[in-house]
């Protein structure tokens, strides 16, 4: 259960409302990170509207690369909703998510292209607390995506570190995004997305 409780529909204001609809009609359920954060419409809208424009902007780098390095983050910080959700975000993007079990063996593994395998590693030296990233590291990407590329994944992990913080910090966890269960779930209407599961 989330420490600050999912805002239920029928106190939300209209245009939260209409951003319910949307995110559910998109995803299956509302992410449960979205009805927090109802509690502050404009921090919600300001966060809506700068997933939509990231998400838009990310053209740049293959989809398996972007979306590994943004799981391993979330893996890393141990935000279980972020995982649930970009499990489910790669398995309709037709990714192979078997290999998600294995990502701990990253560097070894024959599952993993070159690219991804950078790509995790550079997700790595960015998670760690103090910043590992070096001025090798940094070329060899550089080499591999150009600069544009360098940009796109250090902001996608930038920004997955946000993410997988807030989460944390405000207690969310899994959503039954990868089981299917999230497709079940109704509109927050008790104030606890957990309660709407049962």
């Amino acid at each position: 259960m989330p420490r600050i409780p999912a805002v239920p529909m029928e106190r939300a204001g209209h245009l939260t409302r209409l951003l319910y609809r949307v995110t559910r009609r998109r995803y299956g359920a509302v992410p449960e990170p979205f009805a927090v954060s109802a509690h502050h419409p404009r921090i919600l809208l300001a966060s809506g509207l700068h997933e939509l424009m990231a998400e838009r902007a990310t053209r740049v780098l293959p989809p398996s690369v972007a979306d590994l390095a943004v799981y391993r983050v979330a893996v890393r910080m141990n935000c279980s909703w972020c995982i649930d959700f970009g499990t489910m975000l790669q398995k309709h993007r037709g990714l192979d998510i078997e290999r998600l079990k294995h990502i701990d063996d990253y560097a070894e593994s024959s599952l993993f292209t070159r690219q991804e395998r950078l790509a995790i590693a550079y997700a790595d030296a960015m998670t760690e607390t103090p910043v590992s990233v070096t001025d090798e590291q940094m070329a060899e990407l550089e080499r591999e995506f150009g600069r544009a590329g360098v940009v796109e994944l250090t902001y996608l992990i930038g920004l997955e570190n946000a993410r997988s913080r807030t989460n944390s910090a405000l207690g969310i966890t899994d959503q039954g995004f990868t089981s299917g269960e999230a497709c079940a779930v109704p509109l927050p209407t008790t104030g606890d997305v957990n309660e709407a599961r049962a």
